[in-house]
């Protein structure tokens, strides 16, 4: 493995300094003075603080959004539009330095970070575009002399709580959606890592957008959001992360009707038939796997593989795993760079040891990496599992990280059987040169996302959620804004 060069890990390491909350319109530390370590996960090694936010933070941050909102919903759609436009390209310009941090606190190798920032730059243009166009419409009366008159108004203040796998990804999603709207928002990031989302925060507040109407803390997770759930000025919940706490916020929100948008955890299928490009479905799976170590909720984790082809796919895939560069994100060339945190790495040992328990067989990696560059990461070696049986951990616990079980399967039915056998329903795969059989197992996916002989999920245009215990709502598409806006009906007649 290729060592750090000493320049580019000073540039970074001086690049990233402490981060502050952002409320109303300022940089600011919390009211106690309190921080929480960042640490790189590549080296185990802290890199600099975040500030914590307490009550009295939040208290004025709520007061805040609130006064923005009254001032942003005043203004006119179009104006919106040129600013959030303005904040897309300075993200634009400035791709380079915020991937650099995005690597140092996630993880991820440079061109991943490039590529989110640059991606979130497209989210901020299709939604700005949307807001021009959040029509409301004209209902044709029964009678002479009556307008039935349909409204799409910004629904008020909102509360979001981001994830730390996609640090500006997930942000940009809710904080675009929220102002094309017409809303103010408190954004939760991540404390793993703040320094990348803080630079969204200032491409927008570099564009123009209005003191209050954007507001950024950190701190501990649980007090920030039993926090503003409930408080009456928070009027939409939107969060990604974990189904277990997604339920939890979700019925928080609910006791105080709050309107929610859910992106949960998944376990996707991944079908290859037999009659699949076999080598290409393998090379796309395992580059869909490993991306991000593994810690994206729409990736492949159960694949499933037709019995005359099983072997030809394990064999190709497992030598496009055993080809994967891992190490830190800076680094030339790295394809995958560490997990987040010493819990995922442990969670890793913990399924593989499970899996084996079960009769499983390791077909490559299967442990945490070690020795000169990995020594103080949390690296964990790209893993493929087989004969992997049903009773184990893997194939009913979302993995979240770069171990992947490969099974066979006979028939339509039973792979079908399998792929919605699970309670989530994020995304879902599958590979054939039937189109029949195509079409078949698009309708019987039971999957908010379905892609098939490709890897086509979160453009900004298009739907981007589950069903069932994956969550509620769209982030992507036209569908996105609906969830930002209220529909108001007027009937007047004249006098």
């Amino acid at each position: 493995m290729d060592r750090i060069d000493p320049k580019l890990l000073e540039t970074a390491q001086a690049a990233y300094t402490d981060v502050h909350l952002f409320i109303d319109g300022a940089w600011c530390a919390g009211s106690k003075g309190r921080t929480i370590p960042v640490l790189n996960p590549a080296t185990g090694a802290p890199i600099a603080t975040v500030a914590r936010a307490e009550i009295a933070d939040l208290d004025r941050a709520l007061a805040a959004a609130d006064r923005g909102f009254k001032q942003w919903r005043k203004v006119a759609a179009f104006d919106r539009y040129k600013i959030m436009r303005k904040a897309g390209e300075l993200l634009r310009a400035r791709a380079e330095g915020i991937a650099l941090l995005m690597s140092m606190e996630n993880g991820k190798p440079l061109i991943d970070a490039k590529m989110e920032t640059l991606a979130a730059a497209d989210l901020i243009d299709w939604f700005a575009e949307e807001g021009r166009r959040a029509y409301g419409r004209i209902v044709p009366a029964r009678a002479d002399g009556i307008h039935q008159l349909v409204f799409k108004e910004p629904v008020g203040p909102v509360a979001a709580f981001t994830p730390w796998n996609f640090p500006i990804n997930q942000v940009v999603r809710k904080l675009s959606g929220a102002l094309a709207a017409g809303c103010s928002i408190i954004i939760k990031a991540p404390e793993e890592t703040p320094a990348s989302p803080a630079q969204l925060v200032q491409a927008f507040v570099d564009a123009g957008v209005p003191a209050g109407v954007v507001n950024l803390v950190y701190g501990v997770p649980s007090e920030i959001s039993e926090y503003l759930i409930p408080h009456p000025v928070i009027r939409k919940i939107t969060f990604t992360g974990s189904t277990p706490v997604g339920k939890q916020l979700a019925a928080l929100a609910g006791l105080h009707m709050k309107r929610i948008t859910m992106e949960l955890g998944g376990h996707a299928p991944a079908i290859v038939f037999e009659d699949a490009n076999v080598e290409r479905a393998a090379k796309l799976l395992a580059g869909a796997k490993f991306r991000n170590a593994g810690q994206v909720c729409v990736s492949p984790t159960r694949l499933l593989v037709q019995e005359k082809v099983y072997e030809q796919f394990v064999t190709t895939f497992v030598a496009a795993a055993k080809k994967f560069k891992v190490g830190s994100g800076i680094e030339a060339g790295v394809q995958m760079g560490p997990l987040a945190n010493e819990r995922r790495v442990i969670s890793m040992e913990a399924l593989v040891a499970d899996a084996l328990k079960h009769g499983a067989k390791i077909a490559t990696g299967g442990k945490r990496m070690s020795g000169p560059g990995f020594d103080g990461g949390f690296f964990f070696e790209p893993t493929v599992l087989t004969d992997v049986p049903l009773s184990a951990r893997i194939m009913n616990e979302e993995p979240f990280g770069p171990v992947v079980p490969i099974s066979t399967f006979k028939d339509f039915d039973d792979v079908v059987a399998e792929a919605n056998r699970l309670p989530w329903g994020l995304a879902a795969y599958a590979y054939t040169s039937s189109l029949k059989t195509a079409g078949a197992i698009g309708a019987a996916f039971e999957s908010g996302m379905v892609s098939i002989n490709h890897h086509g999920l979160a453009l900004p245009e298009i739907p981007f959620g589950g069903i069932k215990d994956s969550g509620f709502g769209s982030e992507g598409g036209s569908e996105a804004i609906e969830a930002y806006l209220n529909t108001k009906m007027i009937t007047q007649m004249g006098l």
